[in-house]
Parts: structure tokens; sequence; C-alpha cells
């Protein structure tokens, strides 16, 4: 029943053929600490941007997984706030060619999510922009990982963003990258490490106390290569060490996008439902 109406759906693919393959290589390096990252090599990068007193600010990082789609944390979105998504950027401080400006025509933040208590999870939301973006070049989409895909412990994963790399760093203007390498959940939620704060529907990565994700990166994605070689968005950055950045069993924490398949599927349908036949 309502298999048709899947179909009409289905014209516009969750994850089409076109995901997480950059036109511009990213430096897969193993430099430990934040570098930055080769222009354009992580197009379905985009900054999340509001705006005060007339001027727009960088505030989180978010992944494009769908022409009009951009994933990104729940903790990021603030219903007070005008956003708007950059698109195609590599440094916030100038313009440049082949850049798009989008705006949000509504944001869908978990259900489930509560500000007062991050360590429940569900720290996930999505962007619906009001229009679709041209892919190019320099705007990719991301490849989702499967429903239920756990990564094994050790995985190599670039987590990507404009926020600071060391605890009261400097914002910087150009995209910044850093190696983390995947903590298992066995060994995060050991008492020594996060402990019980560290849910099942989380990944954590990093915690050498070298690299970390830090205050500016929310939102932004934890990139991991599948076997297929494409790049799939395994976790949207949430949350880290109220000690600081880079702390030594205080891997940074991630939303773990493939808790979230039917979510984000059945946020999309119901768009469609409503009319939105471009969803």
């Amino acid at each position: 029943p309502g298999r048709g109406l899947r179909r009409s759906f289905n014209t516009t693919p969750l994850t089409s053929l076109g995901c997480g393959v950059p036109a511009y290589a990213p430096a897969v390096s193993r430099v430990v600490g934040g570098e930055n990252a080769v222009p354009y090599s992580w197009p379905w990068q985009v900054s999340l941007q509001y705006q005060s007193s007339g001027k727009w600010y960088h505030t989180c990082g978010g992944t494009l997984i769908a022409t009009n789609w951009v994933l990104t944390a729940a903790h990021c979105i603030s219903s007070t706030l005008q956003y708007r998504v950059l698109l195609g950027k590599y440094n916030l401080a100038e313009e440049e060619a082949g850049s798009v400006t989008a705006y949000p025509e509504k944001f869908v933040v978990h259900e489930r999510w509560n500000s007062y208590n991050v360590a429940n999870g569900y720290d996930i939301a999505l962007i619906k922009l009001t229009k679709h973006v041209t892919l190019s070049d320099k705007i990719q989409l991301a490849c989702l990982p499967a429903a239920g895909n756990v990564l094994s412990s050790n995985t190599a994963c670039y987590v990507t963003g404009w926020g600071r790399l060391q605890t009261n760093g400097a914002l910087p203007d150009k995209l910044q990258q850093g190696l983390l390498l995947v903590v298992s959940y066995a060994t995060c939620s050991s008492p020594s490490w996060w402990g019980s704060t560290v849910k099942t529907s989380m990944v954590c990565a990093g915690g050498d106390g070298i690299t970390s994700s830090c205050n500016g990166d929310s939102g932004g994605p934890l990139n991991c290569q599948g076997a297929n070689g494409k790049w799939e968005v395994h976790g949207i950055v949430s949350f880290g060490s109220s000690l600081g950045c880079n702390y030594y069993r205080k891997p940074s924490v991630f939303t773990r996008v493939s808790a979230y398949n039917s979510w984000i599927e059945q946020v999309r349908f119901y768009a469609f439902l409503r009319g939105n036949t471009d969803s």
C-alpha cells in the first residue's frame, strides 16, 4: 500500500549517485592537529550564519545532503534568529566565485531534542532551503551512511569546519580539517572517559589530547570514507569537554547520523506530502 507514493517521492532519491565525490581531492594526510583544508575539497560543508545588527556571523557548520536540505545540529538552531546558509565556501572573509547564499524555508529540529540535556542525544536538525542549489565543482552532496552503520574503533575520519582548533584560539577564516580516530562506544562510555554522558546514538572521535573539534565546528560533519571511496557524513558535531578542546580522554562527541536515517527520510517525506513536490 502506498508504494506508488513512495515511487513518486523517489524522483529525488535521498542519496543520488552523485554524492561524496569532491572535484578537488582533500588532503588525507595524517597531520595531527588542525590544518587548512584544500580549498573546496569538502564541497558539502556549509556555513550557517545568523544576522545581528545588519551583519552576518558564522555560528555553525552543516552538511548538504540533498540539493535543498542541510543537516546540522539541533543546538545550532534558535527560533529567535535570522539565518542564511553559505555553500561553496573556503575563506569566509573573502568573496569567492562559485559560492552561493541560500536561505532557510524551514527548520526541523528533532522532536526529542532537549537543549537543557545535550547528553540525552537527538542533537540533529534539518534545514529546508527555499530553493534547490545547483551542484558544481565547489558544491556537492555528502552521502549518508547506511542505517545502523557503526564505525569500527580507530577508523580515520576528518572533522571539518570554521571552528576553533585550540582552546580559546582565534576563529579561522579558512576551512579547517582535523584527523580524528573513532573511539568505540565501550571505551568512550567507560568511567574515565565520558561515562554515561555518551549514548549509543553518538560517535566519539579523538581524545588523544591533540586534535578535536572545537566550539565553532558545531553542526558540521564528521567525514569518513566508505569502502567505495565516497565520503559519508557519519557524525554531526554535538559537544566536547567544558575543560577545553583536545582534552585527554574527552573526545569530541558527534550525533551518529546512521541512527537517524529513518528520521531524515520521514522529515523529507512529510515535507513532500505537504505539497512541496520539490522535496
